[in-house]
């Protein structure tokens, strides 16, 4: 049987957020995956390849190469396939552009994390970083939380927000969001008024300081995925209501966690559940209505199979 090869140009239009969380939830209402992860290269030239395996869901692996200086080159960053294999027979089912994954994995990620611990009534979401992720956040965001009335994105470049911002508003507005798109110029006083923060840079050091959060907010960190890369303060990460998405692929990998741990600031056990916990509602997740609770997105084999999973699924019809 050959599997199928499926491109972002031909799949992605039958795919949908509210589908690509849901495809996250239920995998996390079966067995914990088993999962494997191989780092490759220099720290800004990374071949990443990422396995996991799911009872009753399958195999999948993801092998893709990050290079930080494609930007400058006219070329993605993040360049690759993945590959998913059936649960019972090992065949290969389909062979998925890193891209189309990626893409729906990330978001739908952040935005079920988001879902279980931000406050219901949140109304500003403030994103930061204006790369690729950034886009996908504000379809993401707008389609889950229709009830936000602001989505501010800041970029250390103004114009790089401006210009991603201008260049939303148009597929916002057919998908149907309705919340005002605005480049915000200003990180701190925007930081200020976030009921929801959503960061997805490439820093290696904090960006977001505990102390321009107000009590309340949400913030939902991306861009991290290596020991020497952080995006939050130890004022933060410390003083807030800490939860992941994967205690596996976070908690010894990323300078995130990894550094204030290793500096006292937290131990592990502050770290108090991951999507496991947080889906079937065994780890207590929001308890008020002024405390900040902070989700580290750090990503994983297993979120991925979940994906390509819903998205093999979509394209077979």
């Amino acid at each position: 049987m050959t599997p199928d090869l499926l491109t972002y140009e031909a799949c992605a239009g039958a795919l949908d957020w509210a589908g690509a969380v849901e495809a996250l939830q239920r995998g996390h209402l079966r067995p914990r995956a088993e999962i494997a992860d191989i780092f490759l290269g220099p720290r800004t030239a990374t071949l990443l390849n990422r396995a996991a395996f799911i009872p009753g869901l399958g195999y999948g692996v993801k092998a893709v190469t990050v290079m930080d200086g494609n930007a400058a080159r006219g070329l993605p960053t993040v360049q690759g396939a993945m590959m998913v294999y059936d649960a019972e027979t090992g065949s290969l089912r389909a062979v998925i552009d890193s891209r189309l994954v990626t893409e729906f994995k990330t978001a739908a990620d952040s935005v079920l994390g988001a879902r279980l611990l931000a406050r219901p009534d949140s109304r500003h979401l403030v994103i930061v970083g204006a790369g690729v992720v950034a886009t996908s956040l504000i379809r993401a965001y707008g389609a889950i939380f229709p009830d936000l009335k602001r989505i501010s994105v800041w970029a250390r470049r103004p114009e790089q927000a401006r210009a991603l911002v201008d260049a939303a508003r148009g597929t916002a507005e057919a998908a149907g969001i309705t919340a005002r798109l605005e480049a915000a110029p200003d990180l701190e006083a925007a930081l200020a008024e976030a009921d929801i923060i959503s960061s997805a840079t490439m820093a290696r050091s904090p960006v977001i300081h505990g102390a321009r959060v107000r009590p309340g907010t949400h913030v939902d960190l991306i861009g991290a995925f290596k020991a020497d890369m952080r995006e939050a303060d130890d004022t933060l990460i410390g003083g807030s209501r800490l939860f992941v998405d994967s205690r596996a692929t976070t908690l010894h990998h990323i300078g995130e966690l990894t550094m204030p741990i290793a500096a006292g600031v937290i131990t592990e056990a502050d770290v108090l559940g991951d999507l496991y916990d947080l889906v079937p509602a065994t780890a207590p997740a929001r308890r008020s209505a002024d405390e900040i609770t902070v989700y580290k997105n750090g990503g994983g084999a297993h979120l991925d199979l979940m994906i390509a999973d819903y998205i093999a699924a979509s394209a077979a019809g």
